[in-house]
Formats: C-alpha cells, structure tokens, sequence
C-alpha cells in the first residue's frame, strides 16, 4: 500500500499515519522526520536545507524532493510507504510520480482528511496550551490553516483528477476516523 495523507493542521495526521501504518505494515514517513534526520546526520542534503531554516526561508523543493527520493529508496518501503506532509504542492507530485516510476511502482491512494475549520483551532490551541507552544495563538492556527487551504487546493485536485483522492471526515473519536478511512481505502 502506497499513501499520500493530506489534511489542514490539527486534523489529526500524525495519529492516523502511525495507525495506518501499523495496520497495513508500512513506515509513515514524514517530511519532518526526514529533515531532522538529515540534518542532525550532517547529510549533503541536510546541510543545504540547514542554510535555508538558519535563514528563515523554505527549504526548496529540489532540495526536499531529493530527500523523499532518497527515503523512498530504503529497503523498508519495499511493501509500501504512508508519505505524511509530501507533496505540498503539484509540483511536488509531479516529481513524486517520477520517483514512483523509477521505482516501478505507483500510488495508491491520496487519504485527505478534512476538518471544519473552527473545530481544528479549537484543537490547535488545546495542544498548544499543554505543550506550551505560546506562539500557536488562535490568529496564527488560522493563518496557518489559511496557507494550508490555498496550498493545498491545487494538490487535492491533482489527486482527484487522477482518481486518487479519497476524502475522509477527521473529526470525531480517534477509532471512528480510523476506520472511516480504513473503510474508504478498502472499498475503492
């Protein structure tokens, strides 16, 4: 099983990538993870992305693109992969289909899991204040989920327009959004 997991922040991503991937046997690979483990190894490729964040500014996409693409080619995503946070973009997903076919597979599924807007910033601001995130304030989540919506609606059309995309409603019990995707995923 190949998976692109898309969703606004706060739609509960994380907890359901290592859910999925659990179920179906499959590493959830995650931007983040990728770019701290690359940059904390020193990696060519961490050390680029390093001047971009020392800066302030977005790593590129070349930079990121060759990042997944080395990911992808670790002998643990041979039964599958679930990609958390990539692609960001259509251009992003254009280059992923060109990794996919060096590897001569293809993708699955694109899971989005959609969230009404002020449920998530309740959720956001919760988070923040029990991990103390002091700069997650209710203007900044909104910002946030502002981008996150106009990034996002490109991607989620180049999906669908694959007849990939697969929407699945994020709010509600941990379990019961688990199994609506698993229900969505395995009845396509």
């Amino acid at each position: 099983m190949r998976i692109v997991l898309l969703g606004p922040p706060g739609a509960g991503k994380g907890t359901q990538a290592a859910r999925l991937a659990e179920r179906y046997g499959i590493p959830a690979i995650s931007t983040g993870d990728i770019f701290r483990a690359n940059v904390s190894g020193k990696t060519e490729l961490g050390l680029k992305a390093q001047e971009y964040m020392s800066a302030g500014a977005l790593v590129p996409d070349e930079v990121t693109n060759a990042m997944v693409r080395d990911r992808l080619s670790e002998d643990d995503v041979e039964p599958g992969f679930l990609l958390d946070g990539y692609p960001r973009n259509p251009e992003q997903a254009v280059e992923l289909d060109g990794m996919l076919s060096d590897l001569g597979v293809i993708l699955d599924v694109a899971i989005e899991i959609t969230a009404d807007s002020d449920e998530v910033t309740k959720r956001l601001i919760n988070r923040a204040e029990i991990e103390g995130r002091s700069d997650d304030t209710e203007p900044v989540i909104r910002k946030r989920l502002s981008v996150y919506a106009t990034q996002t609606a490109p991607l989620t059309a180049f999906f669908e327009g694959r007849g990939l995309l697969v929407q699945v409603d994020g709010l509600g019990e941990i379990d019961q959004v688990t199994e609506r995707i698993v229900t969505a995923v395995e009845s396509r």
